[in-house]
């Protein structure tokens, strides 16, 4: 089967944790909310559209986020509430194909060039989609059609919230010619920066870079660029695919240079990575942490348990600091990045379960 046969469809949930709550809370109904506390040094979760208006976001601390609305409603993260609802919306994808690949709680691809309808026409299965999710459970998600992922994903944050939009192979080049550079896949904020340096800041840029320097600059992943820039992608949507990491890195405009700084940073970062798993259901045994100094040097650290990290924030929080202790810290060079994974699912179902109930650290 040629790509450009395919027919993939991104499904996307509109600000789903605050979406479930001005649902299941009609007082919060379009009124700036946050998912979170708003007590402490704690993170957003996730903000209502009314909240963005005010420049409010995920993983923006809440001291911040008060600051620019001081009437930000605040509830509390309900995660079970979140994937009980997420199953549901689950359920409604299964209507149409069983090449489901869950990104996390709240997005997901299909596969539907052979859907279980005999639906010729993406489009059409977005639609009735979306019209489900709204009836049955009051939600609205974004939609993106295209021949291939990395289109698709970038179709369903076009016309968001609510939205929906077709890339066809005709479009495509001139489409993606207009990109900005880190609209693609796995362009970071170092990856742009770099790009940025060689003069790459559109799709319109990539297209003119040769194989051949993009793969000297980028390695295997300049191969992926190359053909990000004509539209080709041959990542499939697989149903099986394990989640084989989470991480959270943090990129500092004014270089850190007092330890307690870096350890308060450290604090936040635990905060967003304990939201992203719990958002994907990701239980992993390894911790990493990663430091990069101003000269770009690196130092790192990890260390695998006998029990799953990615469900408690005090257990992930004591074995950062547990892991900042093993290393040489000298925040006098200049911290210029830090960063923190969780990776190495490898517990089977009773391991799991009987692993959760570990608390005692091995330090």
């Amino acid at each position: 089967m040629t790509q450009s046969s395919r027919k993939i469809i991104h499904i996307d949930m509109d600000a789903f944790y605050a979406s479930v709550e001005q649902h299941d809370h009609p007082e919060y109904f379009g009124k700036p909310l946050v998912v979170g506390f708003s007590e402490g040094r704690g993170v957003i979760a996730a903000a209502s559209y009314e909240a963005r208006k005010y420049g409010i976001h995920s993983a923006l601390p809440t001291k911040k986020a008060l600051e620019l609305c001081p009437h930000l409603l605040f509830a509390a993260p309900r995660f079970s509430r979140y994937r009980e609802v997420s199953q549901h919306i689950r359920k409604i994808f299964a209507e149409y194909t069983p090449l489901v690949e869950p990104l996390s709680l709240d997005e997901a691809f299909l596969d539907v060039t052979h859907n279980l309808k005999g639906i010729d026409c993406a489009k059409t299965i977005a639609l009735e989609i979306k019209a489900k999710i709204q009836s049955t459970l009051g939600l609205t998600a974004s939609a993106g059609v295209s021949y291939n992922k990395f289109l698709a994903k970038i179709a369903s944050d076009i016309h968001k919230p609510d939205g929906l939009f077709v890339i066809t192979e005709e479009d495509s080049v001139n489409f993606i010619a207009t990109l900005p550079i880190e609209d693609f896949f796995g362009v970071g904020k170092v990856t742009a920066k770099k790009m940025h340096e060689l003069g790459i800041k559109t799709g319109a840029d990539l297209y003119q870079m040769s194989l051949e320097d993009l793969t000297h600059h980028f390695g295997k992943a300049g191969k992926s660029y190359y053909g990000y820039a004509r539209g080709i992608c041959h990542r499939i949507v697989d149903p099986n695919q394990p989640q084989k990491s989470i991480s959270v890195e943090e990129t500092f405009f004014d270089d850190l240079t007092i330890k307690e700084a870096v350890i308060e940073e450290f604090e936040m970062v635990a905060q967003e990575l304990i939201t992203r798993s719990l958002n994907s259901q990701f239980l992993g045994r390894n911790c990493a942490i990663k430091i990069r100094y101003k000269d770009f040097t690196q130092i790192s650290k990890s260390h695998t348990f006998h029990f799953p990290l990615g469900n408690d924030l005090s257990m992930l929080w004591q074995v950062t600091l547990s892991l900042l202790n093993k290393i040489d810290l000298d925040p006098a060079r200049g911290v210029r990045l830090i960063g923190l994974t969780i990776a190495n699912i490898d517990l089977d179902k009773n391991a799991l379960n009987n692993a959760l109930n570990q608390t005692q650290l091995p330090f």
